[in-house]
This record gives C-alpha cells, structure tokens and sequence, in this order.
C-alpha cells in the first residue's frame, strides 16, 4: 500500500472541532481517507460519527478546523466538487413518490440543470448500468421505494450514490436494519464494487462482521476524536475502554481468531 507520505488523501480532516450550545462533539479531530481504501468509522452511540460525516459533505459547518475532499476545501476557498462524490444514507433516503428508476437518474437530471448535458437515452443507459452493478433486475427500475425489501432500498441507494462516477463514497451504516443474509449480501457487493471501481468510501458502521469483511482501516471514534486508526488487530489492541466494550466481546474475539 505504501507509506502514508505516499499515498493519496482523498478526504483529510484536520483540527476539526464541533460544539452545539456548550457542549463540544469533537475537539481537535484529525482523520484522513486514501485513495482505494475502505475506511470504516465505528464509535459509541450519540459520539458523533454521523456528525462528523455530514460535517464532510458540507452538510453541517464545524466550528474549528479544516476538511479537504479530493484535494478541495469544503468549506472557504474553491468548494469541493461535490459531483465527484456519492452518499448512502443509513435509511436509503429514496425519495417515496418517485421510482427506482427516477430516484437513480435525479442526481443526473441535476448534472443537467448544472450545465452538463445529458440526453435521455444516456440517461435510461446509466440508470439500467447501475441497476446491474448494485444487483438488481431491470425491472426494478419501475417500482416505488415502499415496494422493494430493505435490501432492495440499499442497493437503489447505492445505485444512486454511483449515479454520477462518484470518486469517493460516504456509507452511513450501510446494513443497518437488515437481516444476516441480507448484510452479509451487501458486504460481498461492496467488496466486488470496491475491487472493480477501486472506490474509496469512508464507511460508519457498528457491525463487526461487515468491518472485517469490506474495510481496509478502521478509525475508532471516542472522547470527540480519533483514538486510533488501523488494522482490526491493530485497533482491538490499543487500550481503551470502548475498544475493550466494542471489539472483545464474543463476536469480536472470534473475528479476531478468524483473521
């Protein structure tokens, strides 16, 4: 992989502070994202993790700090080019009155407004690429969000969040709310779509399983900042007590063995 100077940061976060009324969520965060990489993000419940995503996006301003994405500052300065990044929300966030088909081709009617033109026809052509890459049949594209499985509304999210070419992919608990053979799906989709697109993704998770399967580093989120960024043993090894709580308990002792 190469040493840290060498490689690309495609998402760097530095000196990052965010503060509601008096309460400070992050103090002095630093986190960085490599091109090509997985990175997931795991952390206490209410510690900030999802905070900090939208903080990334430009959805929510930090009080301190500095956040580049591709090189481009996301707050100040030349504004990051946000076309060149996807995100998939915990829920799917699809819009309920539209079809798979229109919830995937929204992000390219908006390229369009912006001045990009795309006709139709190229429109239909991508909409049905990324239906097959995230696994779903054609005609899936015509049914509405409340007619699909919770497995479905992943993978449509995902779709859309490959819609544009995204060069990085911002995954807020990707398998949440699914069963085990759903996630584990899902996992093996977002391993085969990393290895074939050479994605990068900053990935919030708490399942264990879907951490050792798809991510490259893990970043532990704890007391408003990064503790630790690393391999699973790596992390599971540094002393601490949500790292003792989270990753030595019966199913991560057994990931641990296992890998």
């Amino acid at each position: 992989m190469g040493t840290e100077a060498e490689r690309e940061a495609v998402v760097r976060v530095r000196g990052l502070g965010t503060q509601f009324g008096g309460h400070w969520v992050h103090r002095d965060l630093d986190l960085t994202l490599y091109r090509g990489e997985i990175l997931a993000l795991v952390g206490e419940t209410g510690g900030g993790k999802t905070t900090l995503m939208r903080e990334i996006i430009g959805l929510t301003r930090p009080a301190t700090g500095r956040i580049e994405v591709l090189g481009r500052p996301v707050y100040g300065g030349r504004t990051a080019a946000r076309v060149q990044w996807g995100v998939l929300f915990q829920q799917g966030a699809l819009f309920t009155s539209l079809s798979v088909f229109e919830n995937i081709a929204f992000p390219l009617r908006e390229l369009w407004v912006s001045g990009h033109e795309l006709g139709e026809d190229m429109i239909h052509d991508l909409v049905m690429l990324k239906l097959k890459m995230v696994g779903l049949n054609p005609e899936d594209a015509w049914k509405l969000p409340a007619e699909l499985s919770g497995g479905m509304i992943k993978r449509a999210a995902l779709a859309r969040a490959l819609a544009l070419e995204a060069e990085v992919l911002f995954l807020d608990e990707p398998t949440s709310g699914l069963d085990p053979n759903s996630a584990s799906e899902l996992d093996r989709l977002l391993d085969a779509l990393h290895r074939e697109l050479n994605l990068s993704a900053l990935m919030i998770t708490h399942d264990l399983n879907s951490m050792a399967a798809v991510s490259d580093r893990i970043a532990v989120l704890a007391e408003g900042r990064v503790l630790i960024t690393g391999t699973l043993a790596e992390v599971a090894a540094y002393d601490h007590p949500f790292i003792r709580r989270f990753f030595h308990g019966v199913r991560g002792e057994a990931l641990l063995r296992a890998g």
